[in-house]
């Protein structure tokens, strides 16, 4: 095990090394390992990142690489994991969730650079745990959309979805978010993880319409885990508001267009819907 580890330090590569989401006591010993053998280490955000080297007592060159990183800077990765050890870390977490790391990966894979991932904190599979939801089929969605007509969009494409549903949101939408899953979906199971590997974690379940409640009357703070039940096996359609989902679908789409959408996405009769989609027009 000794000489694997260290193999896996001093060889030229891309390292994706997960980070703690809160608690520096998760940062793994092989995590320590190997960003201690790297040349270099690809960053969200320098600032978050030498504070946790700095924690571990290491000085490293630090290179940002986030969503607006051109690809000049990506190619300067790969010429440099072909040469050396790189590590490629985000903020907090596993890299390449919700975040632009894939690219690196898969260009470095195309390029026949080795690539090893050191396996850590996820704040999505962390909540999933503490939720009591159901965990054996599980869908990651990314982040909640932010406007109104994609968070209609996406509750009703995802609904029929026999899985949990997880979502990152923020605190400052989450209330809006848990307002619009009460109306696609008033009877499903909602949970909501916050602040998670902290001292004031959460994970607080009911309705979206009682945790509404709750966060109206005390706001949360925090990176948010928003997560959603799977449909129950005698739920059908009664789940879904099909005027909330024919109005959002008419913003965009004629009335027969906006019926088709639905009647595909959810088994609905389409002449029904286009029925009710012309006296809401």
């Amino acid at each position: 095990m000794a000489d694997a580890q260290e193999k896996s330090v001093t060889e030229p590569g891309l390292y994706i090394v997960a980070t703690p989401i809160g608690n520096l006591g998760d940062l793994s010993a092989r995590a320590l390992a190997v960003l201690g053998g790297c040349s270099a280490v690809a960053c969200e955000d320098t600032r978050v990142t030498g504070k946790l080297l700095h924690h571990a007592g290491l000085k490293k060159r630090l290179i940002r690489y986030d969503d607006h990183a051109d690809e000049a800077v990506r190619e300067r990765l790969l010429a440099m994991a072909a040469e050396e050890p790189v590590a490629l870390v985000s903020d907090a977490g596993t890299p390449l969730i919700s975040d632009p790391g894939y690219r690196l990966v898969r260009d470095a894979r195309d390029r026949g650079i080795a690539i090893t991932s050191i396996p850590g904190p996820s704040a999505l599979i962390v909540a999933l745990t503490l939720s009591g939801l159901p965990t054996d089929r599980f869908m990651f969605a990314g982040f909640f959309p932010a406007k109104e007509k994609a968070r209609a969009e996406t509750l009703a494409e995802l609904a029929p979805i026999k899985a949990t549903l997880v979502f990152y949101e923020t605190a400052p939408r989450l209330v809006t978010s848990l307002d619009a899953i009460a109306q696609a979906l008033p009877q499903r199971e909602v949970a909501v993880a916050r602040e998670l590997t902290k001292k004031f974690e959460e994970c607080r379940t009911g309705t979206a319409s009682e945790l509404s409640a709750h966060y109206k009357a005390t706001p949360a703070k925090g990176e948010i885990v928003l997560m959603i039940g799977p449909p129950d096996e005698d739920e059908g359609k009664a789940d879904l508001d099909i005027d909330a989902l024919l109005r959002a679908e008419l913003a965009d789409h004629k009335p027969s267009q906006a019926a088709a959408r639905l009647a595909k996405a959810h088994g609905l009769d389409r002449k029904m819907l286009y029925a009710r989609a012309m006296e809401l027009k």
